[in-house]
């Protein structure tokens, strides 16, 4: 588990509890007042294998073709904070990729990243949301919301809000979008634990002045449970 730790205030103005002010994080207490939670590849395992192998069998392109074109564009990024739809996006997608298939198939693929809940992640949730509040931020296009938000309720029912960067109009790491989040939580970012699978999450969530966690498996968030909350363990 790497633990990333705020060193100096930050720029950007962190709400208190309750208030419609803000103020610095280090006018305030090292108290965890809320856990915030990534969801790909930390609660819900994730594979772009997958995508690539269904879109190769509709279209006849290798998938190794297809990942090597594949990128993290302005297109992916503007879909996810929900600039374009989802018939714009496979417009762009076509080009990217040089694959002519329907939007149906496109979004057979697409939807095909998510396997399963992490084993064991349902059950640290249930009991977190016994010591403090949960939330979680996903980076996320309307097409997956549709779909995660469905297949797995069970799980996302322990959190008291799930934040999607295509209703929020922005995305991680942008530091917007973890203000958007804060003050609509109303804990300061001091007081905010963030567990995320992305290293340039986690660094910009620390530089904002959060306590941050690599999250490589759920050992790695027990191990911070443990950490920043043991006098409620």
């Amino acid at each position: 588990m790497r633990v990333n730790r705020r060193s100096t205030p930050s720029p950007y103005p962190s709400p208190t509890r309750g208030e419609g002010t803000f103020c610095e994080a280090n006018e305030l207490t090292d108290d965890i007042r809320a856990l915030l939670f990534d969801l790909g590849g930390v609660i819900v395992d994730i594979d772009f294998n997958r995508v690539f192998a269904i879109w190769s069998e509709h279209s006849g392109v290798p998938a190794a073709v297809i990942r090597s074109r594949f990128s993290f564009d302005e297109s992916y990024r503007a879909h996810e904070r929900g600039e374009i739809a989802a018939g714009a996006f496979f417009d762009s997608l076509r080009t990217a990729l040089g694959i002519r298939i329907s939007d149906a198939q496109f979004r057979a693929g697409w939807n095909a990243i998510f396997g399963g809940e992490i084993a064991g992640i349902r059950g640290l949730l249930e009991q977190a949301k016994q010591l403090v509040p949960l939330y979680a931020f996903s980076n996320s296009n309307a097409e997956h919301y549709a779909y995660w938000a469905r297949e797995y309720a069970a799980t996302l029912s322990n959190f008291q809000k799930v934040f999607v960067s295509c209703e929020l109009g922005r995305r991680k790491p942008e530091p917007e979008a973890f203000a958007a989040v804060a003050s609509a939580i109303g804990v300061p970012f001091a007081n905010i634990l963030f567990f995320d699978d992305t290293d340039e999450n986690v660094e910009s969530a620390t530089r904002l002045g959060m306590r941050a966690v690599r999250v490589k498996s759920p050992a790695d968030i027990e191990s911070a449970l443990g950490e920043f909350l043991p006098q409620r363990g």
